[in-house]
């Protein structure tokens, strides 16, 4: 029986794992991909106390060399259902079952698609969703970011570094990335801004050629070899509808205690109500969530 399954392995994950391993439970993680979630795809955090300036990717396996030093059991497998009976809560894997007294959900949350005609085409194609994941792959060529935050700007950046030209376009008449962030945005000489524009197609020729916009009602179309959309994260809960409350758009409806409406039910990190987003929020919430259950079970078991 495990005291505490953590469905994902981001930092609220695997703070979770760590606190629940301290408090001397028994901690299986599951996940489906790499360790660390959208962290991993960070080229440079640089305001996680104690760490200067590494990257995400470093910073991902630190924590799951940690994690798994203290002992936490490591499932790569994706979880397809949650149910609960009699207070138990049985997991469904692709490759099993499995039962615990309590779970925390930190499965985060997932890059948003743009919705337009030949996004999907040409997905791999030179639409990607990590400019740290393929931006290689266009040295010396040509890049389009979609975005206006704190990832649009990263990304458009680290591209700057690599591409021979990048245009960052927004829908928006300013950025809403951070200030640091939007004034190297502005003062680079290596990104176009095109602001006040909405993307409406990707065209393509086996692979992307342009991206089609629209600016002030009026069709502009701007040739590149890549497009890299960064417009948000959004939540796939869906598997969970049954047995936790969802805001409107999808999150975990569960307070600063990350308890969600249902006992034993915890939610960690981007998946949770939360107004703010981050690695050190997210691995805050893993540890609130992995006390909170450790105080369940001794009050239950």
């Amino acid at each position: 029986m495990i005291d505490i399954a953590i469905i994902g392995a981001g930092p609220a994950g695997m703070t979770a794992a760590i606190y629940g391993k301290r408090a001397g439970l028994n901690v299986c993680v599951f996940e489906a991909e790499l360790c660390g979630g959208q962290m991993i795809y960070t080229p440079e955090i640089e305001n996680y106390p104690g760490t200067g300036k590494l990257s995400g990717a470093e910073l991902s396996l630190n924590m799951r060399a940690q994690m798994i030093d203290l002992g936490a059991e490591l499932v790569e497998d994706r979880v397809t259902a949650v149910r609960e009976e009699n207070g138990i809560y049985r997991i469904s894997t692709f490759g099993g079952e499995y039962e615990s007294r309590t779970i925390i959900i930190a499965n985060g949350a997932k890059r948003r698609k743009l919705g337009v005609p030949g996004e999907e085409k040409y997905s791999g194609r030179g639409v990607s969703y990590c400019a740290v994941c393929d931006g290689s792959l266009y040295k010396g060529k040509t890049a389009v970011v979609v975005g206006g935050g704190n990832t649009a700007a990263e990304d458009a950046l680290y591209l700057a570094n690599i591409c021979e030209k990048v245009y960052l376009v927004h829908r928006r008449e300013e950025l809403r990335a951070e200030k640091h962030l939007a004034r190297a945005v502005l003062d680079s000489d290596k990104v176009e801004k095109i602001l006040g524009a909405t993307p409406v197609a990707v065209i393509g020729d086996k692979k992307v050629t342009a991206i089609e916009l629209e600016i002030n009602g009026v069709k502009r179309t701007v040739e590149t070899d890549a497009i890299f959309v960064c417009i948000g994260l959004q939540p796939e809960n869906g598997i969970f509808a049954d047995i936790a409350e969802l805001d409107a758009a999808g999150y975990i409806v569960a307070g600063a205690d990350c308890r969600t409406s249902r006992a034993g039910l915890f939610a960690a990190g981007d998946t949770r109500t939360t107004a703010l987003r981050q690695v050190i929020t997210a691995a805050s919430d893993g540890a609130v969530a992995a006390t909170n259950a450790d105080r369940y079970i001794k009050e239950n078991y």
